[in-house]
């Protein structure tokens, strides 16, 4: 083989190794610095009835009107077990052992009642859900995974 040939495969690996080590060094600079926008959870916040309808009397029917629905938008199940659901004012609700089906969602009821794989209960003897809140669903490493806000809240958490 001749010198000159060696030479240029010599550069041709060099430079392939800079442009392999420079491309591995911008995603990490563009991941840290959009970092909150790049994770997307297939576990949401769905529909919310925060009002229940009707008399708001505290009876068990009408605290089971109020209720969260949690959705899994991907194909894969997921169990929810540590998973969280809390208010503004710091009422949680900690899933255990749910699976949620792909493309499927559950209702969590403020009341008292027996969990279903579509209905699951706080057990709660009060409201949760203010006609002015945020809802904030965390997985069970505590990463905010979905918000909802209503009434006057806006973006506040």
């Amino acid at each position: 083989m001749s010198a000159s040939r060696i030479t240029r495969r010599i550069v041709a690996t060099a430079l392939a190794s800079g442009a392999l080590v420079a491309a591995a060094a911008l995603p990490a600079n563009a991941a840290g610095h959009d970092r909150h926008h790049s994770f997307r959870s297939t576990i949401v916040i769905g529909q919310v009835q925060y009002d229940s309808p009707g008399r708001d009397d505290r009876s068990n029917r009408s605290l089971n009107a109020e209720w969260v629905e949690v959705r899994n938008t991907g194909r894969q199940a997921v169990n929810l077990r540590g998973y969280t659901l809390s208010d503004r004012d710091g009422n949680r609700y900690r899933f255990d052992n749910l699976r949620l089906n792909g493309r499927s969602s559950v209702r969590v009821h403020t009341g008292v009642g027996r969990d279903t794989r579509t209905d699951t209960y706080q057990d709660r003897r009060n409201y949760v859900w203010d006609n002015r809140d945020t809802a904030t669903l965390r997985n069970d490493r505590g990463r905010t995974l979905d918000t909802k806000s209503w009434g006057r809240f806006g973006h506040r958490r």
